[in-house]
């Protein structure tokens, strides 16, 4: 591969690295690392190593909490577990920022630069279903993957939107308690994940990068809560996107300062040598710089990075104060902002309605489905009314309920208002009013356990039907496999489970079981 790197490259690699240089190189023909990470939200280790596919030859990464290094012929995109959210596969080194962000329950989380997602589901086992996540990123495309993501994790309390960093400052000016910022970058640090990296580094210029990663953390600033932290990270060895990045950030921004991150696990400090001083910044504050990382891959195993931890000088954070967002149980309908509207509608490909502001009363279990249409019904209400016959503990559905359209979201408490930003989802999409009834949505399916459904059937992961549900099929069950309360049919909508952790919903009628899985969460 060394060959194929670009000499202007090399070049400042060697004046870089100087005595390192060699070591360097010759990391390009190593054979690189996979990594994993386990969904905490999900499983702890002790059980994953019970049901563990790839045997006690996976090692730890040691940066990284649930972190595993696994072999390339593993496979654990195609396992049975993957789909049902049990780990997210992440490149090692990229799991470091945000470990670094120090995120605890209850905190207010925000990832700005969040596509395709590996991160904020990182952040979201963090809060354990506590606080709240805001996932953003700028790239339309980007964020269906990264919606897909949060989704597949099972995350319940996060919004996902799909703005500019401009355009979410005055709406959460000093609303966070933890900032992500994953920084778009010229991308030198992953040539050798990914070769087609190098054609993008020649195209995209450095001092481009640095441009957008200035404006980009100027705004993530206005967004920090006094005594907050914010991680900044990028993928690439470029000085100028990351030392001449935080040095010139901390000139602009006399109430931030480096917290020192330790050396541990072969990272390296940052290098205060490299940077062109700005004239109001002082020694001191320079010399704070070499508290931040650089992640070498001829000294660790996994690809480049550069990490720093900033804080906002002022009182600690809400959560450290007793103070965590409130969670409490289902509360009023409320109202969609006109970009909201306009948002989901072209996220969702459906028009029509305006959304309900009605409160609505607790989840009951009844028959439910008058066989009114969708339109003439509330659909909040609808799923007040309906939601019993698939959900057994209404009081794991905690939030706050908005609709749009015959869409229900849950929203995590607390949020400003979302009305003139693109909204991709206001929360977490549970359930969709159809033909006078509820029916329960994928993203509901992967966010419950399975105790808390009504219906459940558990098939081991390595079981034929597993497999066949997975790509669609409509599979056969006796009455006795439907898990449910004595009093309550088999008949009706039935989660679907892998060794004990839901995949999907099924419908379950007369020994059959109609595959529900939507045909974007099928396996190929």
């Amino acid at each position: 591969m060394i060959g194929n790197l670009p000499r202007k490259f090399t070049e400042k690699m060697e004046k870089l690295l100087g005595g390192e240089y060699d070591k360097f190189m010759s990391s390009y023909d190593a054979q690189r690392v996979y990594g994993l990470r386990i969904n905490r939200l999900k499983l702890g280790m002790e059980e994953w190593m019970r049901l563990s596919p790839f045997g006690s030859e996976a090692r730890d990464i040691p940066w990284a909490e649930g972190g595993l290094y696994y072999k390339e012929g593993d496979r654990p995109g195609k396992h049975p577990h993957y789909h049902a959210g049990l780990y997210y596969i992440q490149e090692p080194s990229a799991m470091a920022p945000a470990e670094l962000l120090d995120v605890k329950p209850g905190h207010r989380v925000l990832d700005l630069c969040a596509a395709p997602g590996g991160k904020s589901t990182q952040l979201a086992a963090k809060l354990q279903g506590k606080g709240v996540l805001v996932a953003n990123d700028n790239a339309r495309e980007r964020t269906k993957a990264l919606a897909k993501n949060i989704e597949l994790a099972g995350v319940r309390n996060a919004v996902v939107l799909n703005e500019e960093p401009a355009s979410l400052a005055p709406v959460f000016a000093e609303w966070f308690d933890r900032i992500l910022v994953d920084a778009p970058c010229s991308g030198e640090g992953m040539f050798r994940k990914d070769e087609s990296m190098i054609a993008d580094w020649e195209k995209h210029s450095v001092e481009r990068c640095s441009a957008m990663q200035r404006d980009i953390m100027r705004h993530a600033a206005a967004m920090l809560a006094p005594g907050g932290l914010l991680v900044y990270s990028t993928c690439t060895f470029s000085p100028e996107e990351n030392e001449q990045q935080i040095a010139d950030f901390l000139a602009e921004h006399p109430d931030f300062s480096v917290l020192p991150i330790p050396c541990r696990y072969g990272w390296a400090p940052g290098r205060a040598d490299l940077v062109d001083k700005p004239s109001n910044l002082d020694e001191e504050r320079l010399r704070g710089i070499e508290g931040t990382v650089r992640l070498w891959p001829h000294r660790i195993e996994g690809e480049g990075h550069f990490a720093a931890l900033l804080r906002r000088g002022g009182e600690a954070d809400r959560a450290e104060r007793g103070g965590a967002i409130p969670i409490g149980g289902i509360r009023a309908a409320a109202s969609v902002g006109q970009a909201e509207r306009s948002a989901l509608k072209r996220d969702s490909g459906r028009g029509g309605g305006r959304p309900n502001d009605r409160r609505a009363g607790k989840i009951s279990g009844g028959k439910g489905g008058d066989g009114k249409p969708a339109g003439e019904e509330d659909p909040i209400a609808m799923w007040l009314r309906q939601a019993g016959q698939f959900v057994a503990a209404s009081e794991a559905l905690s939030g706050r309920m908005i609709a749009y359209g015959s869409k229900v979201y849950i929203q995590p408490e607390g949020l400003p208002s979302l009305d003139g930003l693109r909204v991709v989802r206001p929360g977490w999409y549970v359930g969709e009013a159809a033909r006078g009834r509820i029916v329960p949505t994928q993203p509901l399916a992967m966010g419950l356990k399975r105790e808390e459904a009504l219906r459940s059937v558990n098939w081991s992961s390595d079981d034929l039907r597993t497999l066949r549900y997975l790509k669609g099929e409509t599979l056969f069950a006796e009455e006795t496999e439907i898990q449910s309360p004595s009093a309550v049919p088999a008949k009706g909508y039935v989660l679907v489970c892998a060794d004990g952790f839901p995949i999907g919903w099924g419908k379950y009628d007369g020994g059959m079981i109609k595959n529900e899985l939507p045909a974007g969460w099928r396996q190929a």
